[in-house]
Formats: C-alpha cells, structure tokens, sequence
C-alpha cells in the first residue's frame, strides 16, 4: 500500500512539473479531453453537462461535487477514488484550508 501511495504521489508530482499546474479536477479532465482530442462540446456531452459548466470545471471558476467527480470518473473509465480526491482537494484549497486529502474505499 505504501509503494502505491508514493507512486500515485510521485506521479501527481511529474504531472503538476510536466503541466507547470497543480493537479486539480479540472485540469486533469482538461488532459483527458485533449488527450482524446475531443472538443468541449464532445466531451461536455459525454460526461452528460453543459460545454459552459466544463469549461468552468476546467479554469476553476466552477467545482464539482464529489458525487459528480464519481460519476465522471465511471463515465470515463478512470479511478473514482482518484476524481474524488481531487474534487475534496480542490474544495479544500478553495476554502484556504490547506491540507492534502486522502480518499479510500470503504
């Protein structure tokens, strides 16, 4: 568990150096939408909301819930437990509360 751990933080790391970003919600659906080379508009459909509310979640003017992140996760084929815990994070930084979330199944 703790080689997991280090791996999954060791690979947040490189993606945050890599974007020059911190890793968030957005910019990781962001990357999985240029990645795919779909539009907006495309992936906004996909993940069932408007291409408005993606571009939001993107630039971080708008966050999701983690019940959203769930299901965008599902949608997408990725890990919930990782949409989640950066949703939670993301909600975090937003109230100035600066600490780093864990997520696990129950």
């Amino acid at each position: 568990m703790t080689t997991k751990k280090q791996k999954t933080s060791a690979t947040h790391k490189l993606l945050e150096r890599i974007s020059g970003k911190r890793l968030t919600l957005g910019n990781l659906l962001l990357a999985i939408r240029e990645g795919e080379e779909m539009t907006q508009v495309e992936f906004a459909k996909l993940l069932g909301i408007s291409n408005r509310y993606l571009c939001d979640l993107e630039h971080a003017r708008r966050f999701a819930s983690p019940s959203a992140a769930e299901e965008y996760a599902k949608k997408l084929g990725y890990s919930s437990q990782q949409f989640v815990r950066l949703c939670l994070q993301d909600l975090m930084e937003r109230e100035g509360i600066h600490f780093i979330v864990d997520v696990k199944a129950a």
